[in-house]
């Protein structure tokens, strides 16, 4: 995609979030016309420890098809991903358009390092990679998570409002044992408790407010566990992932 349409830049990101009932945690990298920033965060569950680290640039993080690494002074990651075609969708955003990809349920394998100890990672993650001319002033809500149906089913999902978001043709997905399909509008609870029936308890979250004149953005994201049931009646058993709300001038 051009890196600008008119006098719109393109802003372009691409996040991995691995989720689970020991480690969660998100690696990603985001442009802004010809700015770059990068940033991860680790949410260890067992210590009760959230690590996080913003840079202008490439920072420490490298990502590519297939896999994520981090390399802190204090926390390593290698991630190995088995990644897929995924959804995709574009969307109109005032006289432009914008493009999102979702993966979810992706297996995600590696290590992690903290402190100098390097624990084993298996799970499941959920990628966005997404690129666009969004409007000046862009708002979204977003949930993205893994876990188990009731009945043993794996379960991924992407809900969100605010981008992407039209009735039909959105980018609202539940991944039920790989397999895709979208489900209607959802109402997020404006304190990310919950996403219509589907219940939330925030554990530890990455928050950041930028003032950078042109570009403004107020962002929280808390890791955290879910628990009732996902839009289309899927009930939940355990569930592990993140809630988002982001308001941005770019």
């Amino acid at each position: 995609m051009p890196a600008r349409q008119g006098l719109r830049p393109l802003k372009a990101w691409r996040y991995v979030g691995v989720y689970g009932p020991e480690l969660m945690l998100c690696v990603a990298t985001v442009r802004i016309g010809p700015a770059r920033q990068s940033f991860w965060a680790l949410w260890d569950r067992e210590a009760g420890r959230l690590h996080e680290h913003t840079a202008l640039g490439r920072g420490d993080v490298s990502l590519e098809p297939g896999g994520a690494r981090v390399a802190g002074a204090k926390v390593r990651i290698e991630l190995r991903l088995d990644e897929n075609q995924g959804i995709e969708t574009i969307s109109p955003t005032g006289a432009s358009y914008a493009w999102t990809r979702k993966q979810g349920g992706v297996a995600a394998r590696g290590t992690v390092e903290i402190d100098g100890v390097a624990r084993r990672i298996d799970s499941r993650a959920v990628i966005d990679d997404s690129a666009g001319y969004h409007e000046r002033h862009t708002r979204w809500r977003w949930s993205a998570g893994v876990g188990r149906a009731d009945d043993g089913r794996a379960l991924a999902w992407n809900l969100v409002d605010g981008v992407h978001d039209s009735p039909l043709a959105s980018e609202r997905t539940i991944w039920i044992e790989g397999r895709p399909r979208e489900v209607g509008p959802c109402w997020f609870d404006p304190d990310l408790s919950g996403v219509d029936a589907l219940r939330f308890t925030a554990e530890a979250a990455r928050e950041r407010s930028d003032n950078l004149l042109l570009v403004r953005s107020r962002y929280r994201q808390p890791f955290g566990t879910f628990s009732g049931e996902l839009p289309g009646g899927v009930r939940v058993a355990e569930g592990y992932g993140v809630m988002e709300e982001h308001d941005a001038w770019w």
